[in-house]
């Protein structure tokens, strides 16, 4: 019975990491599009929209 438990909580686990690292990739692709954004549409003065 503790086995089966061990292997349905990791399972959980590791579903939730999953589901966790695809929110992920789609933070990180809008992220870039800002990014990209913000390359694109900067002003002459080559000043920057954001403070990094």
């Amino acid at each position: 019975m503790g086995a089966l438990l061990l292997v349905l909580l990791l399972a959980l686990i590791l579903g939730g990491a999953g589901f966790a690292l695809h929110i992920l990739w789609w933070v990180a692709i809008v992220v870039l599009v800002f990014w990209v954004l913000g390359f694109a549409f900067r002003g002459s003065g080559g000043g920057r929209w954001y403070r990094w």
